[in-house]
């Protein structure tokens, strides 16, 4: 890619870009959120067309006008949130727009045999015949993987592969990029994560406020050298915190259950509770129970038995948004589907909750001007970058939709911060002031249940860990001198004796 620059109304997402890279590699592409990585993959998948600059693969010029000239071209790209028909099966999905015909008639046993030797050849245990609903997030970014192979990609471009992964899926996907490797392949890797590109890239592109700051070899590296060229100053991975100074009772959880649609107790009896001034995390695989027990306390979910209770008051009887009043603050592990309206500009999405009252309306009229202002504070004091406070949610990069919701979060300052995946997708400078902020909430005197996949965060951020299995609290730790392989036996089930 050379001299690569894509404008939007009021920004410069790629500023004179040069990218080469080399067949057979695996080639990051580093930078903080909203530094311009997506947007310039866009430009080589068709989905953008650059106002300057030109594209050569393998030293001949093309012109990208679409994906389909991209797919033709053998560029794939697998995006971060995926594209998937829900109702649809894997093979459905992988051949819609590349349908096959024999006699006039799709022959999907043709097709499911495809994917299947795709699938096998490579590592990624797909079942050709599941249904896209009915398979994890780690399997549904395989078919999309697939979907680009079933095109013939050999250049494939993944846009934060491992933002919405368990760690163990991490480690699988890491595993199929060096088969996608060993088989010929060429990978673009569109990451944040600087532990990723040191254990599986060879070399790596950073990108700072759409310009190239320069390409490294990963053997030449380390994190503390990528991290400082990523946001331009040093980065500390470590979080400064006082010994915490717990206080009353703020979340008190009894004997809980939470059934799912099927009637199968997701939260069985468990029992939590969570004091003024300190943080509360919970460590545990995905899928035992975590987001249930989110959803009980934040009012999104019926609790089937037990009792909530927020400062002594019962809050399971109440509706989500007098749980809110009552002083609970929710980060949501998705983004997309609980913490933003997409179509809704930052501005309104900063007053979710907040907008029917003063100084944001006057009776049955929403005072915009105060809505404005208070979203451009928020804005500024997070770093959300965004052209405008009018700016749509769905036009913002993952990350800054991540530190809107953080900011309308914190900001409300409630006696219960629930943060959940709070840096899913975030940047190590961004992670680094996030932190910060979690830790000033706590001493504030504020309660903070936190809930995250990554143990590093669970043990820096935590002042007592609870261990989840299958929909109970099956043990408490101390991060100060825990493990995290003593962490691992508990998250699977086993106790201290028997680890």
């Amino acid at each position: 890619m050379v001299g690569i620059t894509k404008r939007f109304p009021g920004i410069v997402a790629n500023d004179d870009i040069h990218l080469t890279v080399k067949q057979g590699e695996i080639h990051a592409l580093l930078g903080e959120n909203g530094a311009g990585k997506s947007t310039l993959m866009n430009v080589l998948f068709g989905l953008y067309q650059p106002e300057e600059g030109e594209i050569k693969i393998k030293n001949k010029k093309v012109t990208i006008t679409g994906p389909t000239v991209a797919n033709k071209l053998g560029i794939g790209m697998v995006h971060q949130h995926f594209m998937l028909v829900q109702p649809f099966t894997v093979t459905e999905n992988i051949i819609l727009g590349d349908e096959r015909t024999s006699s006039g008639f799709i022959d999907y046993k043709k097709a499911e045999k495809e994917i299947q030797q795709l699938s096998d050849q490579y590592g990624l245990k797909v079942d050709p015949r599941a249904k896209a609903s009915e398979i994890s997030v780690g399997m549904q970014q395989r078919v999309e993987i697939l979907k680009t192979l079933y095109r013939g990609a050999d250049i494939l471009i993944f846009d934060e592969p491992t933002a919405v992964l368990t760690p163990q899926e991490i480690e699988e996907l890491i595993e199929i990029m060096r088969n996608l490797i060993k088989e010929g392949k060429t990978i673009i890797f569109i990451t944040h994560k600087l532990k990723e590109i040191m254990s599986v890239c060879d070399r790596v592109t950073v990108i700072r406020r759409g310009k190239v700051i320069d390409t490294v070899n990963v053997a030449d590296t380390d994190e503390n050298e990528l991290a400082a060229l990523m946001v331009g100053r040093e980065v500390s991975f470590e979080v400064n915190k006082e010994e915490a100074k717990p206080g009353e009772k703020v979340l008190e959880v009894k004997s809980l259950v939470v059934e799912d649609h099927r009637g199968i107790h997701v939260v069985d009896g468990l029992e939590l509770e969570v004091r003024a001034g300190e943080v509360v995390g919970i460590a545990g695989v995905d899928g035992n129970g975590q987001s249930e027990l989110i959803e009980a306390i934040t009012g999104l979910m019926p609790v089937k038995d037990g009792l909530i209770q927020l400062n002594g008051k019962k809050i399971n009887i109440l509706g989500t948004r007098k749980i809110i009043e009552a002083g609970v603050g929710h980060i949501p592990e998705d983004r997309h589907k609980r913490g933003l309206v997409l179509d809704f500009s930052i501005s309104e999405n900063m007053v979710l909750q907040t907008y029917y009252k003063p100084p944001f309306s006057k009776g049955l009229i929403m005072q915009y001007r105060e809505v404005d202002k208070y979203a451009t504070r928020l804005i500024e004091e997070y770093d959300v970058r965004t052209p405008s406070q009018q700016t749509l949610a769905r036009s913002l990069s993952g990350g800054n939709q991540q530190k809107a919701i953080i900011a309308r979060e914190i900001d409300r300052n409630p006696n219960l911060l629930i943060a959940a995946q709070p840096t899913r997708g975030l940047d190590v400078g961004a992670i680094e002031f996030i932190h910060q902020r979690i830790i000033e909430h706590r001493d504030k005197g504020k309660a903070v249940l936190l809930v995250s996949f990554e143990l590093d965060e669970i043990l820096k951020l935590s002042d007592r860990i609870a261990v989840i299995y299958e929909g109970k609290i099956i043990g408490w730790v101390d991060p100060k001198t825990t493990t995290e392989e003593e962490l691992g036996l508990l998250m699977a089930g086993r106790s201290k004796k028997e680890g």
